[in-house]
């Protein structure tokens, strides 16, 4: 099993590329399903997330071609079973994302219960209460959901779907269910997420009728028939948030190029208050940062976008570690996202937990140990306060890192930090 060993203690300067988000892939090669013609994605990220996803279609009898460049070919005219099996599904949550556009284009699907990372529950009931209100029957029994068009029903049909809490993937599967349904749908409490945005741009592309997407009220006309298109996936915001927080903490320089300034509005903000200079430039973002003699902590409180990303959450802990001042986050959206502070205290940081809330007071050092990854953002976190700490750090279970970093490490390497990847 793979690790990463990290010798802290160096300042960042030169550029990264911020690669194309998995958030924004993995629905996209979902929407690929809903037509028969074929569809290029672009800028597709070299992800473990994007591979199991791969292997999903692919089980059902999707060709796809990836390509080193980032270029995934998708031709789904063959598909012939619409089903996600289990095995395929355990670790990757946004195979549910499967489910509408299966049931959208061929009336029926068999979409496992989704797996993923251990941050908490993730009810897929929004999801089956929304394609309900379409016209779906589902069920859900020996861990899948069945899901099928009523006797003598060819599309679904459009209906207005208000869901109980803002939910990404659940608005993401209704896009594309409406996408081909019969009728209007109107998506009210919907996600605004710039995954969303991409997502309804690729289907605008391939013949959607959508609009309002980017605000909580999206409407979308069913048509009967997509077709295909060319699409590049948007830029990973929280890959560019994390490598701000990262030379935030270690000082230094850096330019992201291909990063969207506009996508992370609150995650700026607070860097800008915590003390580092972070700007909008020609193709990307600069950020410069002293380190951490200048930082101070600073609070704040996740919430859906365009609030504080709870995907950001463990990332800036790292960096109000070793700020001054005490600061307090409370996090909103799971339950069990603080699971990389007993890592984090191991390597000296002051933490305390109460339910929700989590008090980081500052100190003026880390020092190296060997921590464990629990979820993919704790990983994140532990790299950046490996980059600060005293001595070696190593970072164990990095598998997790790897569903959501594209190379991480040779990026890190590439302005400056001495770190590997090493084998146990």
């Amino acid at each position: 099993m793979d690790k990463l060993l990290i010798r802290g203690g160096r300042s960042l300067q030169g550029e990264v590329l911020v690669s194309g988000a998995k958030n924004a892939a993995l629905p996209e090669l979902c929407a690929a399903l809903l037509t028969a013609e074929p569809v290029t994605l672009l800028n597709v990220p070299q992800l473990q997330d994007v591979s199991t996803m791969l292997k999903l279609i692919r089980n059902m009898g999707v060709a796809a071609e990836r390509a080193d460049d980032g270029t995934v070919r998708i031709d789904a005219s063959a598909l012939n079973t619409p089903e996600a099996p289990y095995e395929l599904v355990k670790t990757m949550r946004a195979s549910v994302l499967a489910l509408g556009p299966l049931l959208a284009r061929f009336g029926e699907a068999t979409v496992s219960l989704p797996g993923g990372c251990a941050i908490g529950s993730r009810p897929v009931d929004q999801h089956i209460k929304g394609l309900a209100a379409m016209g779906a029957e589902i069920v859900v029994e020996h861990g899948y959901m069945i899901a099928k068009l009523p006797a003598g029903w060819t599309r679904l049909k459009g209906a207005r779907i208000t869901t109980d809490m803002v939910t990404v993937t659940g608005t993401e599967n209704f896009l594309m269910a409406a996408a081909l349904a019969e009728g209007e749908t109107v998506l009210e409490n919907a996600a605004q997420e710039p995954e969303i945005s991409d997502l309804a741009e690729m289907l605008i592309a391939m013949g959607a009728k959508i609009e309002g997407h980017g605000t909580s009220r999206i409407r979308i006309q069913g048509i009967e028939k997509l077709h295909g298109c060319t699409h590049r996936v948007v830029a990973d915001r929280i890959e560019a948030g994390t490598f701000l927080c990262a030379v935030a903490a270690t000082g230094g320089d850096v330019v992201l190029r291909h990063g969207r300034a506009d996508h992370l509005d609150a995650v700026i903000e607070k860097l800008r208050e915590a003390g580092a200079t972070v700007q909008a430039v020609d193709g990307g973002i600069r950020v410069q940062s002293a380190g951490a003699a200048t930082l101070k902590a600073q609070g704040f409180r996740t919430t859906e976008y365009p609030g504080f990303p709870t995907d950001m959450q463990a990332q800036f802990m790292a960096l109000n570690c070793i700020a001054q001042g005490t600061a307090t986050v409370t996090e909103t959206i799971f339950e069990n996202r603080f699971m990389h502070v007993n890592e984090l205290v191991r390597l000296g940081a002051k933490i305390q937990v109460d339910g929700k809330v989590a008090v980081i007071e500052g100190v003026p050092r880390l020092s190296g140990a060997t921590v464990m990854a629990t979820d993919l953002r704790a990983s994140a976190s532990l790299v950046i306060a490996g980059l600060v700490a005293d001595g070696e750090t190593v970072v164990d279970r990095i598998y997790h890192l790897d569903r959501g970093y594209d190379c991480m490490e040779a990026k890190l390497r590439g302005i400056g930090a001495d770190i590997e990847r090493i084998s146990a």
